[in-house]
């Protein structure tokens, strides 16, 4: 054999060579990317159920802390205007602690909107409360809420329950 024939028989082992070493180098990269796929598939399967109980949480949060659920919760005879004010907060603090951790669950926006409701029922309600009497009945504080709503065309809680359901049909 002369060096010519040694180059091409070196020169096709070399080709032969780093073809397999591409076809090698490919088929890793596409295990990886499969392996890849197939965790996110778990992940997602694993979070859609966790997902879906924050969304159905986070919109019993907002109907629990609606004017109308807090009031036949809270509302009762021999109450002040100032017990009942102070009822109401406390209620809608303990609601939001206990569903603070759902925002991991929602979209940033989602939860923004949330913390936007209960801001504003709060706001509804210390206001309410400034323009009655402390040691008044608390059905007077009742009244004067349910009466300030009534001037409001759509609630920041019903938009943010609207929201939520928009954002869990999304997920389907």
């Amino acid at each position: 054999m002369n060096i010519t024939e040694w180059i091409i028989i070196i020169s096709f082992f070399i080709i032969v060579s780093g073809t397999n070493i591409y076809l090698v180098w490919l088929f890793l990269r596409n295990a990886e990317k499969n392996r890849k796929v197939e965790l996110l598939l778990k992940t997602h399967e694993m979070m859609m159920p966790l997902r879906l109980q924050a969304y159905e949480r986070l919109i019993l949060f907002l109907e629990r802390i609606s004017i109308d659920m807090l009031l036949t919760r809270h509302s009762r005879s021999g109450i002040t205007s100032r017990q009942l004010h102070t009822e109401l907060l406390s209620s809608i603090r303990k609601e939001f602690e206990h569903n603070i951790s759902q925002q991991l669950y929602v979209s940033a926006k989602a939860w923004e909107m949330i913390k936007n409701a209960r801001a504003e029922i709060v706001k509804i309600i210390n206001l309410a409360a400034e323009s009655t009497d402390p040691k008044a009945p608390g059905i007077d504080l009742s009244k004067k809420i349910l009466e300030d709503i009534s001037n409001i065309d759509k609630l920041p809680l019903q938009k943010a329950i609207d929201y939520i359901k928009q954002e869990a049909k999304e997920i389907f």
